[in-house]
């Protein structure tokens, strides 16, 4: 089970890249949560907002990269990082605690040469249950994540050697995954040097 890294407030709170509190994202989040009246049904929106709505940097060879939760909700497009930061802020807008998660994935199974990197992914404080991840890096042939608690269905089991699920929520995206996002302009330029993390 994943744990906490800090105070619940600090998944509650606005930050640079969860950036909550700017208008457009609290203006979405406010029309997704209309209407519904329990937070996993407020969370279930979000998520298939962002899984759907906002299209995966890579998928669609999209640029730019963004990073902040407004940038990605701005622009429409983002890496499963930055996907995260705004199904974060997102969650956090209607009073959701929500963090970051990440796995380490093979990313290239065919090659001979072994590839990894990590992936972002959102946990979410919902009432009456522990925390849950969820997955909105959208969907493709062959990844179906979904929003079914308790059970969970992320984009990408844990099968091959060397991929694991990090242990821990954060508040705060890891320092390597936001240099990178940074570091790179165009979605193939972040794809050719993605983060990772030693097995």
């Amino acid at each position: 089970m994943l744990k906490p890294l800090s105070p619940l407030a600090a998944y509650l709170g606005p930050s640079a890249w969860i950036d909550s509190d700017h208008p457009a994202v609290a203006a979405k989040a406010a029309e997704l949560a209309a209407g519904r009246d329990t937070d996993a049904a407020v969370a279930e929106a979000a998520f298939v907002f962002v899984r759907d709505a906002i299209r995966h940097s890579v998928d669609h060879r999209q640029n730019p990269v963004t990073r902040a939760a407004s940038e990605v909700l701005a622009h429409g497009t983002g890496y499963c990082y930055a996907k995260a930061h705004l199904l974060a802020a997102l969650l956090r807008a209607n009073g959701i605690p929500a963090g970051l998660c990440y796995q380490r994935l093979l990313l290239d199974p065919d090659k001979d040469a072994a590839r990894y990197c990590l992936h972002g992914l959102v946990a979410a404080r919902l009432k009456d249950r522990n925390w849950y991840r969820i997955d909105p890096r959208g969907n493709k042939p062959g990844v179906d994540a979904r929003f079914t608690p308790p059970t969970e269905r992320l984009a990408f089991p844990i099968t091959a050697p060397g991929e694991a699920d990090l242990p821990g929520i954060h508040a705060a995206p890891l320092p390597m995954i936001m240099e990178a996002l940074t570091r790179h302009g165009t979605w193939d330029a972040l794809y050719d040097a993605l983060p990772d993390v030693s097995s």
